[in-house]
């Protein structure tokens, strides 16, 4: 059966996704509340797993929660965490959950979160992981064991399509694709003439669904953080300025209008399939963007 996110990404609609952060404790009140404005205004809510490798709550339970409040959720599995046992054992739960999305992910390294002197697994990467989700389709495990029932997922894995040099990024988007990807979830995008050099590559897999990553920009400090420290994103210094020139206490404002005008251009020049929205712990703001882009 297929899922109701696959079936929007098949039906040819600008689709649109927005992720939601687990809290690192049992307090999910101001989660419940973020599910209750999203769900209904997104075609599927991602939620992420141990993000930046800090623990919280697992992406399984709070995909369930989603599940259970009407919305429809994208299950987040890394391999940092987890050996292929726990990983397969979380697909078969997930689908016995009702869960049919999942986002295949290597994962940040332990050395960039809060526990810094866990154990790392990586048993298997992305790739593999791909490979994983649909080996169980067909009824087997990774060790080739007959299954007593096998799972159905709309898979979909990342991409950074402003990486310097890309070409590393293209040969990880071949692989992904050949391993059996139905959609992608792009890192931050903020140059758009470098996106569209990547969607000239991406639609030779026509099949492969893009949605283009937007991560609301909060403040100047942010953006300059972001170039100085996370590969493979890029704000132009003209967007830069752009924030800067806002009134004070106001650049969240101004970073609300800046992702809603990519959003318009990606969704009126058909650049892509749709668009990912992260507000990164601001998920409220996501329906300021929906509303200024007119969606």
């Amino acid at each position: 059966m297929a899922s109701r996110f696959k079936e929007a990404l098949e039906s040819g609609k600008f689709v649109v996704t927005a992720e939601v952060g687990p809290p690192k404790g049992t307090n999910i009140e101001k989660l419940l509340h973020h599910i209750d404005l999203l769900k209904d205004r997104v075609d599927a809510l991602n939620v992420t797993d141990n993000q930046s490798a800090v623990m919280r709550i697992c992406s399984l339970a709070v995909c369930k929660l989603i599940k259970d409040r009407g919305g429809e959720p994208i299950l987040q599995i890394t391999c940092r965490d987890k050996n292929r046992l726990a990983i397969q054992s979380e697909l078969l739960g997930a689908h016995v959950l009702g869960i049919h999305n999942v986002l295949c992910l290597t994962g940040d390294h332990i050395v960039v979160g809060d526990h810094i002197d866990a154990m790392p697994v990586f048993d298997i990467d992305s790739v593999h992981l791909i490979q994983a989700v649909r080996t169980l389709e067909q009824g087997k495990d990774m060790a080739g064991n007959e299954l007593d029932g096998p799972v159905s997922f709309c898979v979909g894995a990342t991409v950074t399509p402003e990486a310097d040099p890309l070409e590393p990024q293209l040969l990880k988007f071949r692989k992904k694709v050949r391993a059996g990807i139905d959609f992608v979830q792009t890192q931050a995008v903020y140059d758009l003439d470098k996106f569209r050099r990547f969607m000239e590559f991406a639609r030779k897999f026509d099949r492969v669904k893009i949605l283009a990553g937007i991560v609301l920009l909060a403040s100047v400090g942010m953006a300059r953080y972001m170039n100085a420290n996370v590969p493979g994103i890029f704000v132009p210094e003209e967007m830069i300025q752009e924030l800067a020139s806002a009134p004070k206490g106001k650049a969240i404002e101004k970073g609300i209008e800046i992702a809603a005008r990519l959003i318009r251009t990606i969704r009126d020049e058909r650049i892509c399939d749709g668009v990912h929205i992260m507000a990164i712990g601001r998920e409220e703001r996501v329906l300021d963007i929906l509303d200024a882009a007119g969606m």
